[in-house]
């Protein structure tokens, strides 16, 4: 069967159920990549870098015959690792690389002849990217829960999905949960780019029809920053603002963040100095040390609180829907809002 070239529609559809390879250079792939993709590079990235320089400064029939050198004595090995991946299970295989040229065009080749059912992407991996850039442009209905620190908004998030709505959790995508405090315990943040390819998937698996929550956030959350196009529409979108008192936030930010390293507490406090002010900042980390998390917490309540307002007051914000809460209970809360977008 002959290599197959298709477009990033089709790749998009096969994907799910086909092996993707992504043959590109370990440092290409490590920066950023298609979701589930896996890394069967062709080249090092030494060995790109010097096929690239040949290329450049040579010609294409030099940066050919090194990239032969380099690829000739790792074919069988390559066929070798593929057939374990695709042992017990007749899986299409696609292939890219950052173009969909003659890395990915000659991995398609071995794997051709040697009898595998190979699609080879066409405009490889920077295909996919345009693909990823147009889903964050689409005109999709937002709507922004919002609340103070410490309102659960995220797991009020999740428990609306189980009730039907669409919802996005950008803070699980950054793997930060937004706050000084929020890389804490946390997986690395990918890149900006990989974050943006996280995010445009999800967004794909939605019904541009329906409403889609997201929650309030900065535009950074962490390192990462939301794309601007997005940050843009959320912006100007409905904001529904629960009301939850003082103290039951604080209850629940103990209940949250207290079981938490105090070695890493007391570094995400020292990030926020100038900020929070020296005194408080030392009478937070004093209370920390005592642990006394009430009063260190609710000085850091109560410094979000001021900057929650603040942001909230100076963003381009559309229609703001005040919903009381009297706790952070998800369930109940959830009824509440569900009852206002009905």
């Amino acid at each position: 069967m002959a290599i197959q070239k298709i477009d990033i529609a089709t790749f998009l559809l096969l994907s799910p159920n086909s092996l993707v390879l992504d043959v590109r250079s370990p440092s290409e792939y490590s920066q950023a990549r298609y979701p589930g993709a896996y890394s069967l590079p062709l080249f090092t990235d030494e060995e790109r870098r010097v096929v690239g320089t040949a290329y450049k400064q040579e010609s294409k029939e030099k940066a050919i015959k090194i990239g032969l050198d380099y690829f000739g004595p790792k074919m069988r090995a390559m066929v070798e690792e593929v057939e374990t991946l695709t042992r017990n299970n007749t899986k299409k295989i696609l292939v890219h690389c950052w173009r969909g040229g003659m890395r990915s065009g000659g991995v398609a080749w071995l794997l051709d002849l040697y009898g595998f059912e190979v699609y080879q992407l066409t405009g490889g991996y920077k295909a996919y990217r345009n693909w990823v850039l147009r889903q964050l442009e689409n005109p999709y209905d937002i709507k922004i829960l919002s609340g103070n620190t410490g309102s659960g908004k995220t797991p009020l998030l999740h428990e609306l999905e189980k009730s039907g709505k669409q919802m996005l959790d950008l803070e699980a995508l950054a793997h930060h949960k937004g706050s000084a405090l929020g890389g804490i315990n946390q997986a690395p943040q990918p890149s900006q780019e990989m974050f943006e390819n996280l995010l445009a998937e999800k967004l794909s698996s939605k019904n541009i029809e329906k409403t889609i929550l997201l929650e309030d956030e900065s535009q950074r959350i962490g390192n990462l920053n939301i794309p601007n196009v997005l940050w843009q529409k959320m912006k100007t979108s409905e904001l529904l603002y629960l009301q939850i008192p003082f103290e039951e936030r604080l209850k629940y930010l103990v209940e949250e963040y207290g079981k938490l390293p105090i070695e890493d507490l007391k570094n995400a406090i020292l990030r926020i100095q100038k900020r929070l002010g020296g005194l408080e900042t030392k009478n937070a980390i004093m209370h920390l040390e005592e642990g006394n998390l009430s009063g260190c917490f609710g000085i850091l309540l109560r410094y979000y609180d001021k900057w929650y307002e603040k942001g909230l007051n100076s963003k381009e914000k559309g229609e703001i829907i005040k919903i009381e809460g009297q706790s952070v209970n998800v369930e109940v809360n959830a009824k509440k809002i569900i009852e206002r977008l009905t």
